[in-house]
């Protein structure tokens, strides 16, 4: 899996925002600062996550950023996506096709089957865990989040 640094840093943004509840607006040089980022880049980011409906602003001399919702309502999923996108991407296989016009696996590819796969499990997790989980230790967080052990049957 890949996280793109705009999805990195937008979830830790994100974080932030979460941290100090829907009470006390963030503004982005705040969050710049505590996320040693630049505050234009922390606008970008910022302005992402409020199109999706993650974040509001406020206006004015006491104004920032406020989250939007409960952080137990938020997945990280929800969180990634409007920050960018997913592993297996909806024309992933249009992007790798050698030096042809299309994959000459487009007919029947095992390849797109383990990435389809791959990507479902990880959106399983990125679903299940929300914003608020973020706020427990990072041993607290592992442990509910692990996967469980899979019995394979012998072939």
């Amino acid at each position: 899996m890949r996280v793109t640094a705009q999805e990195e840093y937008g979830l830790r943004c994100m974080m932030q925002v979460a941290s100090v509840g829907p009470d006390k607006p963030l503004t982005v040089h705040e969050i710049a600062g505590r996320e040693s980022l630049s505050d234009p880049y922390v606008a970008k980011l910022m302005n992402l996550l409020k199109e999706s409906g993650l974040i509001e602003s406020v206006r004015g001399r006491s104004g920032g950023y406020f989250i939007a919702r409960a952080p137990e309502g938020i997945s990280i999923s929800e969180i990634l996506t409007s920050l960018g996108g997913h592993i297996f991407e909806e024309h992933y296989c249009e992007r790798f096709p050698g030096d042809g016009n299309e994959c000459v696996h487009l007919g029947g590819c095992s390849l797109r089957s383990l990435w389809g796969t791959l990507e479902g499990l990880v959106e399983q997790v990125l679903r299940r865990t929300t914003q608020a989980d973020l706020k427990k230790s990072e041993e607290s967080l592992s442990a509910d989040i692990a996967p469980r052990e899979e019995t394979r049957r012998p072939r």
